[in-house]
């Protein structure tokens, strides 16, 4: 998919590829960290017809819901061929019990054979994650293992 970048001076920079149904979909990222989504015309990428703005967070947030999946997939992919073994992922929900207290403290491993193989955390990516990696509310953990590990994980990480 070509990605096009244009610079804009004093304001930030946009990105914007073209869709199927012949719509531009774009990001503005701003000089002072806020986004906007962007919708234009396929002829005039300037007319756009839908504009959000949105905070850093909620474009973590948007970009954890759009990149996480693919993840997932992905690493599902890659197990197809490996009887027994499968890919989900948790959330962290905000104020449950490991929101703010690290993977270590879960015990997860031990206590499931599951294995932690990344965190999406606000669209970035946080793969193998070490014991003193703390979690936070919002992280989506993506989880290998067999069905009864991650059935175990479910009931660690809701608490």
């Amino acid at each position: 998919m070509n990605v096009e970048v244009t610079p804009l001076p004093g304001i930030g920079t946009r990105q914007d590829f073209m869709i199927r149904a012949g719509r531009r979909i774009g990001v503005i990222t701003y000089r002072d960290g806020k986004f906007e989504l962007i919708v234009s015309r396929k002829d005039d990428p300037d007319d756009c017809s839908a504009s959000i703005a949105l905070t850093p967070v909620e474009a973590g947030t948007l970009a954890g819901l759009l990149g996480a999946p693919q993840l997932v997939a992905h690493l599902e992919e890659q197990h197809r061929d490996v009887a027994g073994i499968s890919t989900r992922q948790f959330p962290v929900v905000p104020g449950s019990t490991y929101d703010g207290r690290t993977l270590g403290e879960t015990e997860l491993r031990t206590r499931t054979g599951a294995s932690i193989v990344a965190v999406v955390r606000a669209g970035a990516v946080h793969p193998s994650p070490r014991p003193d990696f703390v979690f936070a509310g919002g992280d989506l953990v993506v989880v290998v293992g067999t069905a009864e590990g991650l059935a175990k994980t479910a009931d660690i990480l809701d608490g």
